[in-house]
C-alpha cells in the first residue's frame, strides 16, 4: 500500500502542533520551513485535516492552524482518510470472469478470495491505525524531537 506524502507532512505536523501546544497557532509557512516543504503543498494537507475537524484554522495575518483536539483524541486513521479518502486501496474488477479461461458463474457466486484476502488485510491495516492516537506517537518520539520543536516555535 502506498500513501502520498502529504499523509507524513500531515502525522508530522499533527505531532509538532501537538507539542506546542493545542491553542498555539502556526502557519502554514512556518511549518513548511520547519519540515523543508513547499508550502502551497503542505498547506492542500492542512486544509484536508481541517475540513475532517482534525486542525482548526483562522485567517489573517497572525492566522494558521492548530490542533482541534487533544492530540490522544486524533488517530492516525483519521489523518490518513482526511488526507487520502476512504475508498478501498484494492479495487477487484473481477478478472476471473474474463478471457479464455474465464471461471464459470458458479465458481463466481463466492466472493473472490483474493479480494477478500486483500480486504481482510486492510481491515487489519486500518484497526491498527485507528488504535494509535497522536498523543502516542509524541509519547514514542524522542523527547529531544519535542523540546527542538518548542524551541522552534518559541523563536517564531
Amino acid at each position: 500500500m502506498r500513501m502520498s506524502e502529504g499523509v507524513e507532512w500531515g502525522l508530522h505536523c499533527c505531532v509538532a502542533l501537538g507539542w506546542i501546544g493545542q491553542d498555539e497557532v502556526v502557519s502554514t509557512a512556518r511549518l513548511a520551513a520547519k519540515f523543508g516543504l513547499p508550502a502551497a503543498y503542505l498547506n492542500k494537507s492542512l486544509q484536508a485535516l481541517a475540513r475532517a475537524g482534525i486542525l482548526a484554522s483562522s485567517a489573517g495575518p497572525k492566522g494558521g492552524f492548530r490542533l482541534a483536539r487533544p492530540p490522544a483524541r486524533i488517530t492516525l486513521l483519521e489523518v490518513v482518510d482526511a488526507i487520502e479518502g476512504q475508498e478501498a486501496a484494492f479495487r477487484c474488477s473481477e478478472i476471473r470472469r474474463n478471457g479464455e479461461g474465464a471461471a464459470p458463474a458458479a465458481e463466481c457466486r463466492r466472493p473472490c478470495a483474493i479480494a477478500s484476502a486483500m480486504r481482510d488485510a486492510e481491515a487489519a491495516w486500518r484497526k491498527e491505525l485507528s488504535r494509535q492516537t497522536i498523543a502516542m506517537i509524541m509519547d514514542k518520539a524522542p523527547r529531544t524531537a519535542a523540546e527542538r520543536t518548542v524551541r522552534w516555535h518559541a523563536y517564531a
